[in-house]
């Protein structure tokens, strides 16, 4: 009796598993894992960029040290940040995006600086590598969404019936998303 009562359990389990997407749950999540790595390696992208863009301007605004260090520190600080794709709770994206938020306050400065320099900005060296630079805050900025749309389909997946059953079982849990600064929500006051 108890032999069958296992077997029955085991079979429903089993069904449970095979008709409910627990399949379709792992390539979500495999998914998910994916973009996530997209998204970190634009990140990169940008991060290896920097210590060019530092050397060029270093060379034509040497007394600039200060904030061409104060990049250098946000981009050691922001490369430092990493997260395992299996653990993107909002908590883990929040600090990460805290980290890239401190080394773009220093980029911006840095572009400001920039501004003072005219030399620099005819230099073609300059040139290429800031068209490099605002390429990459563009790809970064499509690969965020990118994210942002895959965890919504994990997300919208692992809580539907019946997939909600298996995901609990099966310790599929929901994932975050990037949200924006709430800094960002305040229009910028433009004074000329």
């Amino acid at each position: 009796m108890k032999t069958i009562l296992k077997l029955t359990l085991l079979g429903f389990v089993a069904s449970l598993l095979s008709s409910c997407g627990y399949n379709a749950m792992v390539e979500k999540d495999e998914s998910v894992k994916a973009q996530w790595g997209q998204v970190q390696n634009v990140y990169q992208r940008r991060a290896d960029l920097i210590p060019n863009l530092v050397r060029t301007v270093k060379g034509a605004a040497a007394h600039e040290n200060e904030t061409l260090v104060a990049v250098t520190e946000a981009r050691a600080k922001a490369t430092s940040v990493n997260i395992d794709a299996s653990k993107l709770t909002p908590a883990a994206i929040k600090r990460f995006q805290s980290a890239q938020d401190g080394l773009t306050a220093a980029l911006s400065k840095l572009l400001v600086v920039i501004e003072k320099y005219p030399d620099l900005k005819a230099n073609e060296n300059f040139l290429q590598l800031q068209g490099q630079l605002e390429s990459t805050e563009n790809r970064i900025t499509v690969e965020r969404m990118r994210f942002n749309d895959t965890v919504k389909e994990y997300n919208s997946y692992i809580r539907k019936i019946p997939q909600i059953i298996v995901a609990r079982i099966t310790g599929f849990d929901e994932r975050g998303y990037f949200e924006s600064d709430k800094k960002a929500e305040k229009v910028p006051e433009v004074e000329f």
